[in-house]
């Protein structure tokens, strides 16, 4: 049950009266109360998973223009046989550290050659802050981006098979 409550966040509206930050965390893992809860606070909480935080920083770094994919050699690997099985993981290569009111991402992208790697790199870092603070309404303090290889046009053509000319007899 511990761990199930470190995976998820808690996104309440009002003043912050009590806050006790966690050492080492990137973000504020402090715990909120209100004193004077409103007429909408005492409805409810909306708890949100670190999964959904991950997927919607994936889904946006996706989207930028230059990205061939997510993730490490052996995460790629992986995920060509999830993409097979119709089971593609949204998250791959993405790590995030969600807080009450925060949320810190690491994402490992490959690049598409010839596109500009540190443009690229700032392009995934805009998308995700935007994605993460418009679609989850937590405040964004960093987004790491590991560019981990270069994808080569090449690459496709030679795993499509054999068709050209053999360049020795």
């Amino acid at each position: 049950m511990a761990a199930e409550e470190t995976n998820k966040t808690v996104v309440t509206d009002g003043d912050l009266a009590a806050k006790t930050p966690v050492p080492g965390s990137r973000v504020d893992r402090v715990s909120t109360t209100t004193p004077n809860p409103s007429a909408e606070d005492s409805a409810g909480k909306t708890t949100i998973a670190e999964g959904v935080v991950a997927k919607v920083a994936g889904i946006a770094a996706r989207e930028v223009r230059g990205v061939h994919a997510l993730g490490g050699g052996g995460a790629r690997a992986l995920g060509a046989i999830r993409d097979v099985v119709n089971a593609t993981d949204l998250t791959q290569g993405v790590k995030v550290e969600v807080g009450e009111t925060q949320a810190a991402a690491d994402i490992t992208i490959v690049v598409d050659y010839p596109a500009p790697i540190q443009e690229v790199a700032g392009n995934v870092r805009a998308a995700v802050t935007d994605a993460i603070s418009r679609l989850v309404g937590l405040e964004v303090v960093e987004v790491n981006v590991d560019v981990n290889d270069v994808h080569l046009p090449s690459e496709d053509n030679d795993s499509e098979g054999d068709d050209s000319e053999a360049r020795v007899s």
